[in-house]
């Protein structure tokens, strides 16, 4: 079990466009490979995940990421998207969390709840009202995590991994308080 000395997160840049990919890549890969056929993730990281993607959102003024650093090693990455970045049209002035990356190897180290901390402070500094995602149905960890922090289900959208339409169900945090 490695210790973490230092955390911190950093505004993600160009020039870490090269290890935001690493990142999704291996993420996505380790989290949906047994529960989906190999030729879909390939498809899914391919169209989704490819260099040009990511530099498309990584310029994107409406989309920001943010990557975790522990013991100065890159282990994760949040994406927060606003205004007509945001995947789904949602009524109020709204943040998207449009993913939570964490390496395999960093779970259960609190990298995760640093992370939609971050997501969570820069959505207050904003004046949202709410904060929301989307979390595939059949992913009962990252479920549970975001009911641990107060995120409630109010809709569920159609997700489309290469050949198989699944469901992801939409949540949100309610920042009126």
């Amino acid at each position: 079990m490695q210790n973490i000395n230092t955390f911190n997160i950093q505004r993600a840049i160009l020039k870490d466009l090269n290890l935001l990919q690493e990142i999704s890549i291996n993420t996505f890969a380790a989290t949906f490979s047994s529960s989906n056929s190999a030729e879909n993730i390939a498809g899914y990281i391919e169209k989704n995940l490819n260099l040009q993607q990511l530099a498309l959102e990584l310029n994107n003024p409406n989309s920001h990421f943010y990557i975790a650093y522990a013991n100065a090693e890159a282990v994760g990455y949040i994406k927060i998207n606003f205004s007509d970045a945001q995947t789904e049209k949602i009524a109020g002035n709204t943040l998207e969390i449009h993913r939570i990356y964490v390496l395999q190897s960093f779970h259960g180290k609190s990298i995760g709840q640093l992370l939609l901390d971050k997501a969570l402070h820069i959505a207050r500094d904003a004046k949202c009202e709410n904060v929301w995602l989307g979390v595939w149905e059949l992913n009962h960890k990252a479920i549970q995590f975001y009911n641990k922090n107060s995120f409630i289900v109010f809709d569920k959208h159609d997700f489309m991994m290469g050949n198989d339409k699944q469901t992801d169900l939409l949540m949100k945090l309610s920042l009126l308080n």
